[in-house]
């Protein structure tokens, strides 16, 4: 135990537990890539969670309440997953933040964990544009209108098929304009990879 846990004692970010980071409970409420029915993304999207209960509460305790330690959690789960949706070499293309999230949060959260998965190259290639909403309390035809067009692919990735790297899925709008801005740049995206779904798992 280091100096820090004795005046801040560490308590595992999903459930408050004792001596953890992450206790194995709430680990467990990560598991295989488990595919989600998202209308209009083109490739297949899966989830390695339900986003609720332990696997919420981890995710938005790294997201948003700056428990940065979890990226090495997170990026273990994407490391088991990956083989099961593309073959090597892995490229992994981060979900962007917007620029406000991003400074807020002290860098891109999902370049954080995709920079921590073993193996994979990891190709933080999308940009959104300047007056892209933060999608909390969007509907989901909100959601697709304020992303619509504003995304772009600054360099092209390594070539052959990547696989995008969000957080949470919700109505699609991210994965939909992410997978549509590569697309046009002729990447291919084998698979959307998320951390949790806020929709049902299949």
């Amino acid at each position: 135990m280091n100096l820090l846990n004795l005046v801040v004692p560490l308590r595992c970010a999903g459930c408050g537990a004792p001596d953890f980071e992450a206790c194995p409970s709430c680990v467990a409420s990560f598991g295989p890539p488990v595919d989600v029915r998202v209308p209009g993304v083109g490739p297949p999207v899966y989830a390695l969670a339900d986003y609720h209960g332990a696997a919420r509460e981890l995710v938005l305790a790294f997201k948003e309440r700056g428990r940065r330690a979890l990226a090495a959690w997170f990026g273990a789960f994407v490391a088991v997953a990956l083989p099961m949706l593309a073959p090597r070499p892995w490229t992994l293309v981060p979900a962007p933040s917007t620029p406000r999230a991003a400074r807020l949060r002290g860098g891109s959260h999902m370049v954080r964990i995709a920079e921590s998965v073993h193996g994979a190259t990891v190709a933080p290639v999308l940009r959104l544009a300047n007056g892209v909403r933060d999608s909390v309390g969007l509907d989901a035809s909100a959601r697709d209108a304020n992303l619509r067009g504003r995304l772009s692919v600054r360099r092209a990735p390594p070539s052959g098929p990547v696989v995008l790297l969000d957080d949470v899925v919700t109505s699609g709008a991210t994965a939909r304009a992410c997978v549509a801005a590569l697309a046009a740049s002729r990447v291919d995206v084998a698979a959307v990879l998320v951390l949790t779904a806020a929709v049902g798992l299949h």
